[in-house]
C-alpha cells in the first residue's frame, strides 16, 4: 500500500482493530480461501491462525469458533467472531466499505444479488462434486477416479449454469472481478485440475481466475505446508 497516495486509508487502517482469520491446518478449505482472498483484495492486514481439524481441535471448547459452528473459517475483528464464509465476506464488504476500500461485490444491486446467489448455490448444491473431487485435488495435486453417474450429472449441471453465467464472453462474471469469481473458479478447478472433461470456455475461465495474485497467495500456503 502506498500511504502517500492513500493517506486517509492508511490512517483508518492504523486505527482498525487487528483481524484474525482461522483456517484449517492444511489450507485446503475452499471457504477459508474465499475469505482469505476477500481480505487480500481489500488490502486488509490480518493474522492467519490454524486449527487442526484432523485432531478435532475445532471441537475443543477453548477454540474461538467452538461457540459458533465449530467450522472454519472464523474471522475475529474487534472482539466480534463470525463464521460461514459468505457471511464473513459480506461483513467485510459492509464494514470496510467501498470506495475507500476495494470492492469485492458488484456495485449494481442486481449483479450484487446474483453474486450472492452464485455463492449460496456453490455452497449448498453440487454435493456429489464436493464428495468425489475434494479440495486435495485443487491444493494437493491428488488425482481421483472417474466420476460416478450422480457426480457427472452434477458436473453437467455446473457446466450448464456456469456457461450461462459467462455467455457474455467476458473474463469475469460481471465485467469487473468479484469474490464470486474466486468461488466459481474453485468449484470448476475441482474438475479441471483432476483432468476431467470440462468445456474449454470454462477451463479458460478457471485458469484465468486462478492466476489472480490473491488466489495464488492462498495456493502457496497449502504448497508450503505440503513441502
Amino acid at each position: 500500500m502506498d500511504i502517500n497516495h492513500h493517506p486517509k486509508r492508511y490512517e483508518d487502517l492504523m486505527s482498525q482493530p487487528a483481524i484474525t482469520l482461522w483456517s484449517d491446518a492444511d489450507y485446503y478449505s475452499p471457504y477459508v480461501m474465499s475469505v482469505y482472498v476477500a481480505l487480500a483484495e481489500k488490502g486488509l492486514p490480518f493474522t492467519l491462525k490454524t486449527v487442526d481439524l484432523s485432531r478435532g481441535e475445532n471441537r475443543q471448547p477453548h477454540w474461538r469458533g467452538y461457540a459458533l459452528t465449530r467450522r472454519v473459517p472464523v474471522l475475529e475483528n474487534d472482539g466480534f467472531a463470525l463464521s460461514e464464509s459468505s457471511a464473513i465476506t459480506e461483513y467485510l464488504e459492509e464494514h470496510f466499505a467501498p470506495p475507500e476500500w476495494e470492492r469485492i461485490y458488484p456495485l449494481d444491486l442486481q449483479k450484487r444479488a446474483r453474486a450472492r446467489q452464485i455463492q449460496a448455490w456453490l455452497r449448498s448444491d453440487l454435493v456429489p462434486i464436493r464428495e468425489e473431487r475434494s479440495t486435495d485435488v485443487v491444493f494437493g495435486g491428488v488425482k481421483k477416479p472417474a466420476l460416478s453417474e450422480t457426480a457427472q450429472r452434477a458436473a453437467n449441471q455446473l457446466y450448464d449454469i456456469a456457461a450461462s453465467l459467462l455467455a457474455h464472453g467476458q473474463q469475469n462474471l460481471f465485467g469487473e472481478w468479484c469474490i464470486a469469481d474466486a468461488d466459481l473458479a474453485l468449484m470448476l478447478n475441482r474438475l479441471v485440475l483432476n483432468g476431467d472433461d470440462v468445456p474449454q470456455q470454462l477451463v479458460d475461465y478457471a485458469n484465468f481466475q486462478w492466476q489472480r495474485a490473491s488466489i495464488q497467495r492462498y495456493v502457496a500456503l497449502s504448497a508450503k505446508r505440503a513441502g
